[in-house]
């Protein structure tokens, strides 16, 4: 009884090793189907994305000309700012300062 049970049972799993084999083949076929899909849609997206990536690095530059000077602006204001408060302290010191 023992052998027979046995024997059944090694049939058995070559049979559900293939029906596996036969499932991850069929879901191998199936992922690659989607990813070539995915592939597809993402060619297209990409030529889509390329012009507006275009237009968006144009904008950026003139964005980023404008920040320039902006800083620019800024940075004379400091140096303004400085020299201001530079005279600012030679007033408060004594009179023999030259300068006054």
């Amino acid at each position: 009884m023992q052998q027979q049970q046995q024997q059944q049972q090694q049939q058995q799993q070559p049979q559900q090793q293939q029906q596996q084999q036969q499932q991850q083949r069929e879901r191998e076929r199936e992922r690659l189907q989607r990813e070539r899909e995915r592939e597809r849609l993402q060619q297209q997206r990409g030529r889509e994305r390329e012009k507006q990536q275009w237009e968006q690095q144009k904008q950026q530059q003139q964005q980023q000309q404008q920040q320039q000077q902006q800083q620019q602006q800024q940075q004379q204001q400091q140096q303004q700012q400085q020299q201001q408060g530079g005279r600012g302290l030679v007033k408060e010191g004594p009179s023999e300062c030259p300068g006054e």
